[in-house]
């Protein structure tokens, strides 16, 4: 058995392109539209898996974009996707510059989550040993759930 991917809804796929290739720095990696099926699913992976993802086609995340509106909600079994980051102080700084919320910030170092366009929650992980806490994160308070 081999893990492949984790499927998520999106209701518009330059947002959310923005959100997980420009914010996060993922990769599409392969793009699947079908016009009898009205969807469009876009294949990403993170940088360091592409070579594994060319090869078998592993690990990534589906964003499927189905082209007849329809609104989504997150279902209670559903937690979080999360990715490790090299310096999760830098991320987050850039994603609240970019209006994302930082729902939990990274006061220890180490974890933050935040919230997709579509309200998909995703834990930063930093990477190797927690950096050293510091501000704004270590006032910030929780915003909302993650």
């Amino acid at each position: 058995m081999r893990y492949l991917h984790t499927m998520v809804r999106i209701s518009n796929i330059e947002q959310s392109l923005n959100f997980y290739c420009n914010l996060l720095g993922l990769i599409e990696s392969k793009r699947i539209t079908s016009e009898k099926g009205r969807f469009t699913n876009i294949f990403l992976c993170a940088p360091s898996d592409k070579e594994n993802y060319e090869l078998t086609r592993s690990p990534a995340i589906e964003l499927t974009y189905n082209w007849d509106s329809e609104s989504y909600t997150v279902g209670r079994g559903f937690g979080h996707l999360a990715f490790r980051v090299k310096n999760i102080h830098v991320l987050c700084k850039k994603l609240m510059q970019s209006g994302i919320t930082i729902n939990r910030p990274p006061r220890d170092g180490n974890m933050a989550f935040i919230r997709s366009p579509d309200g998909i929650s995703i834990e930063l992980l930093q990477e190797g040993n927690p950096l050293s806490p510091e501000e704004p994160w270590i006032s910030m308070r929780n915003s909302g759930s993650w």
